[in-house]
């Protein structure tokens, strides 16, 4: 099953992809997809209310814009370096544990909203990769019970602001978190739709020129080594993120770097997970009056 939400940013709907493509309405049995959902078992009831409500559920048009898949989280936990290919391109060596960092939940957006380069910025960059969504709550996860605890897979834009990252002093979180850095989805994919997340196709480009091509099979940390890893050092609550890290590609990583400039347009998909497009504009204050309208919406409801 493909779990959307859909409508004008911070009122989303809940929907589905259903077997057609066809994109239904299903506010009729949940009020939206967060950690209450998930929580209560509702990836499988909402297929047992469907199998009686499909046919009469309202319809969605292919216009309406969607969101991010699922409501804000409590978190939104990623891995830096995890991708053998990443490593050597830059020139690092394997870690020996999984790099943790954080991006802010305000930073997620849509799949196709424009991505806005936040006031300052010098340095923003591009990084496709497989986010994991948690099913249950979990903590001192086994590695072989680890996907037990997972609801399903999206694709991720992990935006980055490298010189607020590398070189404004301490902290990645400060160059991961600008509103609309976590462009999430199109939809989620549930587990049993990927049952294998070992080879999965991805790739990223800009302005149609591919600078991303790889594979999930390039991963340092597997899927559930990640999740037992990141439940070793905190609870891990349904609708929580893992960015599972970025392939070879990104422009911190060319000769010389590059990076995103206003205008700019970024693609990128992965197996069975869509794909999803990127405008580049610049920052202005009516964006941030805007955004904070939505935020407030969001604490509101």
């Amino acid at each position: 099953m493909k779990l959307i939400r859909f409508g004008e940013p911070g009122r989303e709907t809940p929907g589905v992809i259903w077997d057609d493509e066809t994109r239904l309405d299903v506010s009729a049995f949940v009020r939206d997809y967060d950690e209450a959902f998930f929580a209560d078992s509702g990836i499988s009831e909402l297929k047992h209310w469907l199998k009686a409500n499909a046919a009469s559920a309202p319809r969605i048009a292919q216009s309406v814009r969607l969101g991010s898949p699922i409501s804000r989280p409590s978190k939104l936990v990623c891995i830096g370096l995890n991708f053998r290919d990443h490593a050597r391109e830059s020139k690092m060596e394997i870690p020996e544990e999984p790099v943790i960092f954080f991006k802010a939940t305000t930073s997620l957006a849509g799949p196709n909203d424009d991505l806005i380069m936040p006031k300052n910025a010098r340095k923003v960059d591009w990084e496709v990769e497989l986010a994991v969504v948690m099913g249950k709550q979990c903590s001192y996860v086994e590695r072989d019970d680890a996907l037990e605890y997972v609801a399903g897979y999206a694709l991720h834009n992990d935006y980055s602001e490298r010189w607020f990252q590398l070189e404004r002093g301490g902290q990645w979180v400060k160059g991961k978190s600008a509103d609309t850095f976590a462009p999430l989805g199109p939809f989620l994919t549930t587990t049993d739709e990927i049952p294998d997340t070992s080879h999965l196709g991805m790739w990223l480009k800009v302005n149609g020129v591919f600078r991303q091509r790889s594979s999930t099979s390039e991963m340092i940390f597997d899927v559930p080594t990640l999740v037992s890893y990141v439940s070793q050092f905190m609870t891990l609550l349904p609708s929580d993120i893992i960015s599972t890290g970025t392939p070879a590609g990104v422009g911190l990583g060319m000769k010389p770097p590059q990076y995103l400039k206003e205008g700019d347009i970024v693609e990128l998909g992965i197996d069975q997970l869509g794909e999803s497009r990127q405008r580049v504009v610049a920052w202005h204050p009516a964006l941030v009056t805007q955004s904070a309208r939505r935020d407030e919406h969001v604490k509101t409801t």
